[in-house]
């Protein structure tokens, strides 16, 4: 079975490139800035099922003077000529080299290709210039989908009218920026029913709808292992300790922990290393410190514990543990927060020793906000250039996965599992193998947020 090949043509600066990069998964496919004639070259890049090739899309030039060409083809080639007679007399004369380099380059890919995607910017006004494109593009005698871009900004409705009287009834939309899966699945259902042959666009359906639930499923178990990660995370001190070294090592082990899970969900979507190590950070509003209480309250998170209620909380804690611990609710309350001593361990009482945790509602708080990301990754197309946002239009989310005070019986169990954290044994693959039955459980309790 031979891949299908896809032109995808339209006029310069509409989005060609950023349909592809979003296609594809690849930010990292072409070259995308918001100035004319970008692409100056056809690129290919092929969307596989495993190592069989299923279709090979084509980058193609921005169309910038299919007025002139129209003129040459109405007054240069012989009237009796059918479109594609036509086009190829164009493609073989003098002009196609010089004059219409560009021009010529998309033709001679639509000839050779089985179909063309025509890519549409919607905020747009109709003008004259993309009525001369569909022209000289329907000489080539292909299939062509119009496919509208920034959906968000534009409207659609003249554009559809004038399509329909070049009997162009078949479109799709499909924003490069704010990606949409079920507009994708739109897209090619739309192009098969355009094609003689629907068996290929019917498998990249299929293919995709299985890989974006593995991917789905990839990254909730991806942050279900980061939670319990920092859930099992324990410190042990003495009551005779200045607590502050302790408590602000667990909170930075917890804030790198939590940037390499940001990374890796970063990597399985193939938004890319280059990306993050911008000055202008795309996961910018996803690196506030996660024991802010304050950013808690933005979530909607509330407690009676030390990490949210500052010192007079905190001084709660030394007297709920007679007084033994020297400071130390006052060091989580009013000065670090997010952890919290086992204070109502007897044994840890008669031996003058305290075991550390971090905080139920700081873990609360981290799976919000990691959900938050995983739904912000999943609505964002590879062409996008602004940062990533929490929640709709930078707001919190709609809800938490859990209550900030129950805590899931996986993560509740972690506190007894030493083994389960890489901070405590320094294996992470020890680690997540022995937290996996664990992890797998958990990622069913996530519940991506509304964006």
């Amino acid at each position: 079975m031979n891949p299908l090949s896809l032109a995808v043509v339209g006029h310069t600066n509409t989005g060609k490139t950023s349909l592809l990069r979003t296609l594809l998964r690849d930010e990292g496919f072409g070259e995308v800035k918001n100035q004319a004639a970008t692409t100056r070259h056809v690129e290919a890049a092929t969307i596989h099922d495993g190592s069989t090739p299923l279709i090979t899309l084509y980058d193609t030039p921005g169309l910038e003077d299919a007025g002139g060409v129209l003129d040459w083809l109405e007054t240069q080639s012989a009237p009796r000529l059918d479109g594609i007679e036509r086009i190829e007399a164009f493609l073989a004369s003098v002009a196609a080299k010089q004059t219409f380099e560009q021009e010529a380059k998309v033709l001679r890919q639509l000839l050779q290709s089985d179909a063309a995607l025509y890519v549409i910017d919607a905020r747009e006004p109709i003008l004259p210039k993309y009525k001369d494109e569909l022209t000289v593009l329907s000489w080539c005698a292909k299939p062509i989908m119009p496919v509208f871009n920034f959906l968000s900004q534009g409207d659609t409705q003249a554009w559809q009218t004038m399509l329909a009287r070049r009997s162009l009834h078949v479109s799709s939309g499909f924003d490069t920026v704010a990606f949409d899966f079920d507009s994708e699945m739109r897209l090619w259902a739309n192009l098969a029913t355009m094609l003689p042959e629907r068996t290929i666009p019917e498998l990249l359906m299929n293919v995709r709808q299985r890989d974006w639930q593995v991917l789905d499923g990839e990254a909730r178990r991806l942050i279900a292992h980061f939670l319990l990660d920092a859930a099992a995370y324990q410190q042990e001190i003495s009551n005779d300790d200045p607590p502050e070294p302790t408590l602000l090592h667990m909170r930075d082990a917890v804030r790198q922990l939590e940037r390499q899970m940001q990374q890796q969900l970063l990597q399985q979507y193939r938004f890319y290393q280059e990306t993050v190590a911008q000055t202008d950070w795309a996961l910018k509003p996803f690196s506030q410190d996660p024991f802010d209480p304050e950013l808690w309250k933005e979530y909607g998170i509330r407690t009676t514990s030390g990490a949210a209620a500052g010192a007079l909380i905190g001084l709660g804690i030394d007297a709920a543990a007679l007084g033994t611990s020297l400071g130390l609710g006052t060091a989580i309350g009013g000065i670090l927060g997010g952890v919290l001593p086992n204070i109502h361990s007897i044994s840890n009482t008669l031996t003058g020793r305290q075991v550390l945790h971090i905080d139920p509602a700081a873990i609360t708080f981290l799976a919000a906000r990691s959900m938050d990301l995983l739904a912000a990754l999943q609505s964002r197309g590879h062409a996008a250039q602004h940062r990533i946002g929490i929640g709709n239009a930078n707001t919190r989310p709609s809800h938490l996965p859990w209550t900030s005070n129950k805590l899931p019986p996986e993560l509740q169990k972690a506190r007894s599992q030493t083994k389960w954290s890489s901070l405590n044994t320094g294996n992470e693959e020890a680690s997540r193998n022995a937290r996996r039955e664990a992890a797998n459980r958990l990622a069913q309790d996530l519940i991506l947020q509304e964006t």
